[in-house]
Parts: C-alpha cells; sequence; structure tokens
C-alpha cells in the first residue's frame, strides 16, 4: 500500500473520530458521493449545525461573569492615632502597587543647603535597621517578584513598590524602613554624593536640555523662594550635604501628618494592621526620649510668582552622529492656577489645545499633529526643531509654559513667536479644535489609569491634597463642561501677569525681556499680539 494510501486513511479515521460519522469508503476520488448517510439538513436561517454565539453551550455548566461594583472603585481611607493616613483601592489582579507619598521636595529646602532631596533619591532603598545592605532588601522583594522605585517633584516624594499581593506584609515592612528607619552610613552618604556629581557632570554633557530647562524657568517665576529654588543639587552644595544635615531634613518633614501610606489591588482592613505595626508601633530612626515634644520647623510659606528672566550663555551638546544643527533653547511660563483651582481643569483644557512636540513626531490626530504649537509654529516655520507646552500645578499655584528650541540666529524669532502665539489664547477657540482638545484629554486621563501605578500615585497625591480621592468620573464631567468661554478666561487671567523667560545655548540673538513682554499683551481689538512682523526669509 502506497504512502499516499496510508494518509488517506489515517485522515478519514480522524474525521470519523471527530465527527461521528462513519468511515469513507476509497477505491473512487468522489468521496462526498461515498458518505452512507446524507448530511442533515440546516436549520432555516443557518450557516452552521452548531448554536448561535447568543445561545449558551449545551451540557455546560452556567457562565459566572465578573460585574463591576461601584465599592470595588471605592478609596478607603483611614486616620491612624499620630496622624498617619491609610488609603487603598482595589483592582483585579494579583499583584499590587504599594507606597509612601510625602509631602516634602525642594520647595521646603530654604534653611538647608539646596539639593538634599536629590541626595534622597541616590540614598532611597538602602541599608536600614533591619535589612543590613541594599541587596538583602532588594532580595526580600525579589522573593514576592516586586521591584522598588523613588522619584521627586518639587513638592513631593514617592516611595512605591510593586509586587505580589500575598507579600504585602513584608512590603509595608520595606516601606516603613525605607523612609523612617535608614542607617545613612557615610559610604552610603559617599556613594550618593559620587552618583549626584556624576549626574551633574552628565547633564552637561546631554543634547536633552529639558531637566534644566525646567528648574531655570522656576527660578524665573519663583524668583529665590519655594518653587525656585533648584530641584537638581547645585555644584556648590555636593560637599556640603552630610548625615547631619539629611537627618536633621528628614526628622522635620518626615512626619506622619504630611504622609500618606497608599496601595491599590490590596484589601484595606489587613493594610491599615500592617501600616500601624511597622509605620506607628516602630519608631524612625531619628526619634528621641524627647520626641513628643518635639515641634518641626517646617517653611509654611506661600508661592510668591515674581516672574522675570534667567538665561545661561553656552554650547549646547550636539547629538553625536546626528546631522541636527546646534539649539538654543527658550521657554516662556506664566503663572497658572493650583490643583484645587476652579480654573485648573480648563488649564488642562487649554494645555492639551497648545499641545505641540518636535519636528520629527509622527502619527495622526492622536499624536497631537492638529494642535496649535504644530499648525501654526512647526508647521510654518522650517527653522522650528521644537515646541512644547507644559502645566504645572502645585497646592498654591501653578506655572503653564512652552519650550522652544531652534538654531542660534533663529534665538529672535523664536522668542517673540512663541510669545505672540501665547498671546493669541485668549483669541477665538474653534468648536473643533476644543471638542478635540477635550477628548484628548479625557483619552489620556483614562488610558494613563489602566496602569496600576498611576493609579497609586493618584490615590496617594489626591489624598494628602484633599483628605480624599475623587473618581476619573468626576474629571471627565469636568472636562466635558468646559466652553470656549473658560478658555479664553483662563488665558486672560494668565496673560495679566508679568511672563517668566529662561534661555540657554548660544543667545546673542535673544530678544531683551521688555521685547518678549510686550509681544504678549494684545491690541485694542483683542484678536492679535502686538509686535513687530516675524521675516521668514532672514539667515
Amino acid at each position: 500500500m502506497s504512502h499516499v494510501t496510508d494518509m488517506k486513511i489515517l485522515f478519514s479515521r480522524l474525521c470519523s473520530m471527530k465527527n461521528g460519522l462513519p468511515s469513507f469508503k476509497y477505491g473512487n476520488r468522489a468521496f462526498s458521493q461515498n458518505v452512507e448517510k446524507p448530511p442533515q439538513p440546516l436549520p432555516k436561517g443557518s450557516v452552521s449545525p452548531l448554536p448561535p454565539l447568543s445561545e449558551p453551550m449545551p451540557n455546560l455548566p452556567p457562565v459566572v461573569y465578573a460585574s463591576s461594583k461601584s465599592e470595588n472603585y471605592c478609596t478607603e481611607v483611614t486616620t491612624l492615632s499620630n496622624g498617619l493616613r491609610v488609603a487603598s483601592e482595589k483592582k483585579f489582579g494579583q499583584f499590587c502597587t504599594a507606597g509612601v507619598v510625602i509631602d516634602s521636595g525642594p520647595r521646603y529646602e530654604v534653611a538647608y543647603p539646596n539639593g538634599i532631596c536629590h541626595f534622597l533619591e541616590k540614598l532611597s532603598f538602602g541599608a536600614t535597621h533591619k535589612f543590613s545592605t541594599r541587596d538583602v532588601m532588594l532580595r526580600e522583594l525579589e522573593r514576592h517578584g516586586g521591584i522598588c522605585d523613588c522619584q521627586g517633584s518639587r513638592d513631593t516624594t514617592v516611595y512605591a513598590t510593586s509586587a505580589d499581593s500575598r507579600g504585602l506584609e513584608a512590603i509595608t515592612q520595606v516601606l516603613a524602613e525605607v523612609t523612617l528607619r535608614p542607617q545613612l552610613s557615610n559610604d552610603e552618604i559617599e556613594a550618593a554624593r559620587q552618583a549626584v556629581a556624576f549626574e551633574l557632570e552628565t547633564l552637561q554633557m546631554r543634547p536633552e536640555q529639558e531637566t534644566i530647562l525646567m528648574d531655570m524657568i522656576h527660578a524665573a517665576a519663583y524668583k529665590g523662594n519655594t518653587l525656585g529654588l533648584p530641584k537638581i543639587c547645585p555644584q556648590e552644595n555636593v560637599f556640603k550635604i552630610d548625615r547631619g544635615v539629611i537627618l536633621n531634613y528628614l526628622k522635620n518633614h518626615y512626619t506622619p501628618d504630611r504622609m500618606v501610606v497608599a496601595a491599590v489591588g490590596v484589601d484595606h482592613g489587613p493594610f491599615v494592621e500592617y501600616v500601624q505595626k511597622y509605620f506607628v508601633d516602630m519608631k524612625p530612626t531619628w526619634h528621641t526620649e524627647d520626641s513628643d515634644s518635639f515641634k518641626p520647623q517646617i517653611d509654611k510659606s506661600i508661592a510668591q510668582y515674581t516672574g522675570g528672566l534667567e538665561q545661561e550663555e553656552c554650547e549646547i551638546p550636539l547629538y553625536p552622529g546626528s546631522d541636527l544643527p546646534e539649539l538654543s533653547h527658550v521657554v516662556i511660563g506664566l503663572e497658572s492656577c493650583s490643583h484645587g483651582d476652579p480654573d485648573f481643569v480648563a488649564t488642562c483644557v487649554l494645555n492639551m489645545m497648545m499641545g505641540g512636540g518636535g519636528s520629527f513626531s509622527a502619527g495622526g490626530p492622536g499624536k497631537g499633529m492638529y494642535t496649535r504649537l504644530y499648525t501654526n509654529v512647526l508647521n510654518r516655520y522650517h527653522w522650528m526643531f521644537n515646541a512644547t507646552a507644559y502645566n504645572h500645578a502645585y497646592g498654591d499655584t501653578g506655572l503653564f509654559c512652552v519650550h522652544a528650541a531652534a538654531p542660534p540666529a533663529r534665538a529672535h524669532d523664536t522668542a517673540l513667536l512663541v510669545a505672540r502665539e501665547l498671546a493669541n489664547m485668549a483669541a477665538s477657540v474653534a468648536d473643533a479644535e476644543l471638542r478635540r482638545a477635550k477628548t484628548q484629554l479625557q483619552s489620556m486621563l483614562l488610558m494613563n489609569l489602566e496602569a496600576r501605578p498611576v493609579v497609586f500615585e493618584d490615590v496617594g497625591r489626591q489624598v494628602l491634597a484633599t483628605g480624599k480621592r475623587k473618581p476619573p468620573s468626576f474629571f471627565i464631567n469636568e472636562i466635558e463642561k468646559i466652553t470656549a468661554d473658560d478658555i479664553i478666561r483662563v488665558a486672560r487671567r494668565m496673560l495679566s501677569k508679568r511672563p517668566c523667560v529662561a534661555a540657554r545655548g548660544k543667545l546673542v540673538h535673544l530678544p531683551s525681556f521688555e521685547d518678549i513682554q510686550a509681544n504678549m499683551t494684545l491690541s485694542k481689538s483683542e484678536s492679535s499680539p502686538q509686535g513687530r512682523r516675524l521675516n521668514l526669509f532672514r539667515v
């Protein structure tokens, strides 16, 4: 018997076993004519003998579907005896994210050498009283599939871990150890000092300028106070910060009333018990006998917006092997509102409407190619390499700014172009661009909140600022309420203040601060900014 015949017989037997049909008779090629029983006719209107997908499969147990319950998305908050707040929210999945959000950042370093929070980021998740070395702590996290990170902003410091939810007690202990009981040995501080010095050196060698420029624009906006203090450790302070300075800062700022321990993907009851055990019952490194009568010394001053100019003449490094020219960077900003202000949502919609990005961004409307900084700036002026809008919101103020980059010879036109685009925010708003900006902001909000670590940070920051968490549906509805009149009102409110300007690179052609400010005022008709026209053909 040939190999082909063997395969035919094997195939026919498999088909018979699968379909419950008798074997085919071979000898003729017309196999379909040799079936002993004709196929059963299909029900009227059906194309398959199988039941439709809208009906359950027969002889199977009923399916139990997951249901969306409001309590599953409710943030529970408990305040412990010492004022420490514990917040948690359930979320489907085996892993959880837990961490500590602290009201601590560079804005509180008025009475200290600037750069302490930069050091604390490098010292995070090091040796503690419980874990003798960093490696021992990391091994404990790895037992539960965990990772850890520490990040700081100008007014908040976040310690976070993500791990298997069955190891919740272990990761809660780790968080308590790193925030309240670090060893801060001389070797660790020296290693952090070297890491900070290396990072400062690296920043001067990188073509990316956002980190430095954000420090500069805040320094220009809030000169010498609170948010104007540097987030990056100044070079002159690298060797001034020691263990005593850091412990003094921690003793004053890492207090229970300034902290929120938050988690996503855990049960609230057990989590509160673990926090009580490791954060309250066990004392911090800096605890002494007279700690009960100790009163922390905290800078409670409100940010004072000043406006002004910060500039640094230097040579911006180039990308290796790139044909990109040398660029000069300009940031122009205005005072906006705090995250608790009624105009906060309208300011966020305006930020989306301005949008922007790099000249090499690809994509459609979802990438912001229809925002104002693309259509009015990047698409019209070939020499513009970047134009991006930012909105920084804090507890008592905010900063709205646009970062632009162009060749040094175009620094004059770049600054005036950005200034006029900011002034045009107070002009008319088209219905289509408003609808697009609102939809983009809503989709970005919901997309980000699909990630568990983002939900954790949102829970921690909101509870720290307000004592509770507003659900995403609240912000979706608030975004939907924004009108064109709201955008124009917010823009005029910002333009009524003195601007702030930060510039870095070769600045020979940078216009004066007065010229920039003059181009940000509206004409009497309030339809176009004043100032001279741009010369598109000037070299």
